[in-house]
This record gives C-alpha cells, structure tokens and sequence, in this order.
C-alpha cells in the first residue's frame, strides 16, 4: 500500500498528436481523458494513442512505466487540473513497480506542465459502493 487515495496516483499517457510528436498526459485515478477537452487545448482536430512499441520508441519506457521524468524525448505534458495543489501524488518511476511520490506543484514545476481540465470521471471506476441487494 502506497498511503495515497487513488486521485493522487497518476498514469503518465503518450498521445500521438502528429508523426514524431508526442505529448504526455497526467491523468489521476478514477478519471479518463475527455478528448474533446484536450483536442482544444492542445489546438489540434486529431489525437491518438500510439501502440505498444511506437509508445516505447518515442518515450523509452515500457507501458506501464512510461514517465516524462528522463524520456527518451522531451516531449510536452499536460496535467489534469484537478491534481492541482495535491501535497502528493504518485506517478511511474520508470520501471514498473516504481513510484516517485511527491507534491503535485513540485510535479507540475519538474516537467514545465500546462494544468487544464482535460479529464472526466472515468464510468468503469464509479461502481455502486452497496453489496448486492437481497431480492427474496
């Protein structure tokens, strides 16, 4: 256990905005991307999400691990702005099974991160709390 709710782990998502340009999204548990939300800020029509091994080409981690800390390139980040002024967060080291915890401005300052509101809640997260009912 990491002693962080899941709004506070963050997963570091390579987005494909043209040919050999990336840019890295830190999205927080519990939410997913809001396409239309990033295709605005990030001023283009189109978006996609690279495969395994163009994932792996262009930042140098495996999925799973992929970090804008010592990518292969330098490429852009934005942060969900709902991780704004988090006293801290955890986000992949590099290597799976490895996390860097620290505070969400620390994060945002170390990578140079454009905050925008670019997620949403994500569905398959907000599963009913209640057991199941007993319908005799």
């Amino acid at each position: 256990m990491q002693g962080v709710r899941l709004d506070q782990l963050l997963r570091s998502i390579v987005v494909r905005r043209g040919a050999d340009d990336y840019v890295f999204v830190l999205v927080p548990g519990g939410r997913q991307i809001d396409w239309p939300k990033l295709r605005a800020v990030l001023g283009v029509k189109r978006l996609s999400l690279p495969d395994q091994d163009e994932a792996r080409a262009a930042t140098g981690y495996e999925r799973g691990a992929i970090t804008p800390f010592g990518s292969a390139g330098a490429w852009p980040v934005v942060a969900d702005a709902s991780i704004a002024g988090l006293d801290r967060v955890a986000i992949g080291g590099g290597a799976r099974g490895v996390n860097l915890h620290l505070a969400s401005d620390a994060l945002i300052a170390a990578v140079a991160a454009v905050v925008a509101d670019v997620t949403r809640p994500d569905e398959r997260s907000e599963a009913p709390t209640e057991g199941p009912t007993d319908a005799r």
